[in-house]
């Protein structure tokens, strides 16, 4: 593999098909677990920063799931292979973006109490994993990506995976192309830079188990979200 000086958001695509193509094979079945960062960046001859980009987009996309303290999955739902060996994949649901809000903020505010509780400094080290990368984005797919695995970990931190069941849902909402559109329509430099600001206030009130103040901001961002979201949405139509 031709290995550019920098990571363009059209080479991080390349590379998360690499890794897949590289896990490909009968023994990676969904939920099969992957090489870690240091052996994927070895066997495709790239560091593990552009490794780690590439993980984000995979995620963002719903085709593996990290787990704090296990590792890096197939994810159950991703990529499959047919009968004939062509890869197949479960469609995204196309949610109108006014439903995967109100699910969002009434799901995600909720589950904090228990992250609050159960959380680990691995879990806080994966939150701190996403906002550096969201910080370091240099796109809005690959910024989307990162806002995409910071709210997974943090409800995964919440130790509940009924929750964690329920949530997916809404992930595979925002894998649509309906909240996708809306999404690269909305987006600015200005917005991301206030949800990258939301997401550090979050984080640093979770990693202090300050509930009240983690509710707050959490309830804050997502009606910032909402209201840039939706907004757009109406003056579209008018």
């Amino acid at each position: 593999m031709a290995i550019p000086s920098e990571t363009p958001p059209a080479y991080r695509g390349e590379l998360a098909e690499a890794i897949v193509a590289l896990c490909a094979d009968p023994a990676s079945t969904p939920g099969s677990r992957l090489p870690t960062e240091r052996q994927l960046a070895a066997d495709l001859g790239v560091t593990r920063t552009m490794v780690r980009h590439a993980l984000a987009l995979l995620e963002a996309e719903g085709r593996i799931s990290r787990e704090v303290g296990r590792g890096t999955f197939l994810r159950a739902d991703g990529p499959r292979r047919s009968a004939s060996g062509e890869r197949t994949e479960e469609r995204s649901i196309d949610v109108g973006p006014a439903d995967v809000m109100a699910a969002r903020r009434l799901l995600e505010p909720q589950v904090l109490p228990l992250v609050v509780a159960w959380a680990t400094s691995r879990d806080f080290d994966e939150m701190r994993r996403c906002l550096d990368g969201g910080a370091a984005a240099g796109s809005a797919a690959e910024f989307e990506g990162w806002d995409f695995a910071l709210h997974h970990a943090i409800v995964a931190a919440g130790r509940n995976q009924l929750v964690l069941r329920m949530y997916d849902e809404v992930e595979r909402a925002r894998r649509g192309e309906l909240w996708g559109s809306l999404k690269r329509q909305n987006d600015s430099r200005e917005r991301r830079a206030s949800y990258q600001s939301d997401h550090v206030t979050l984080v640093d009130a979770l990693c202090a188990r300050e509930l009240a103040l983690a509710v707050e901001t959490m309830e804050t961002h997502l009606a910032r979200v909402e209201a840039h979201l939706l907004g757009a949405a109406a003056q579209a139509k008018t």
